[in-house]
C-alpha cells in the first residue's frame, strides 16, 4: 500500500520559502542568488525542488515574458504549525505539554521568552493590547 505523499516541507523547501516569504515573488534566478549566499546549491537543484514544491502546493508560479515568477502559497505561520504538529506527534506522543516542557527543562529559552509564555499562557495565547 503507498503511503499518503507528504505535504510538510522538508528543510530544504523550507529554506526556498524562506527566500520567498522574505523577498515576494521572484525568478528562479533571484531564488537561486539568495539561496547561494548561505551555500552553493545549482540551478538545476532548486528547479527540481520547486517542480517538487508546486506539486505539494506549497508554491505557486506565474508565467510572465520574463520567464516563470514563483510565489509562496503557504504562509509561515501555516508551515509552522503543520510542522510543530508533526513534531508533537511523533516525539512527544501528542502532547503540547511535552513539548513545552522540555524546551524549559533544557534551558533553550532565554529568560525573555520565557516571560513572553507566562504572559501567553496568562492572556490565552491571545496578544496584549
Amino acid at each position: 500500500m503507498a503511503r499518503p505523499p507528504n505535504t510538510h516541507p522538508t528543510d530544504g523547501e523550507l529554506e526556498l520559502l524562506q527566500v520567498l516569504w522574505q523577498a515576494g515573488p521572484c525568478s528562479l534566478g533571484q531564488i537561486c542568488t539568495a539561496l547561494r549566499l548561505r551555500r552553493p546549491i545549482a540551478t538545476t537543484t532548486v528547479a527540481t525542488i520547486l517542480k517538487t514544491m508546486l506539486g505539494k502546493r506549497l508554491v505557486v508560479r506565474k508565467n510572465t515574458p520574463q520567464g516563470y515568477f514563483w510565489s509562496a502559497k503557504t504562509t509561515r505561520q501555516n508551515a509552522a504549525t503543520g510542522l510543530v504538529r508533526k513534531l508533537v506527534d511523533l516525539v512527544f506522543d501528542g502532547s503540547a505539554h511535552r513539548l513545552v516542557a522540555h524546551l524549559l527543562e533544557s534551558d533553550q529559552l532565554s529568560d525573555q521568552e520565557r516571560e513572553e509564555l507566562r504572559r501567553l499562557i496568562d492572556t490565552g495565547g491571545k496578544p496584549e493590547k
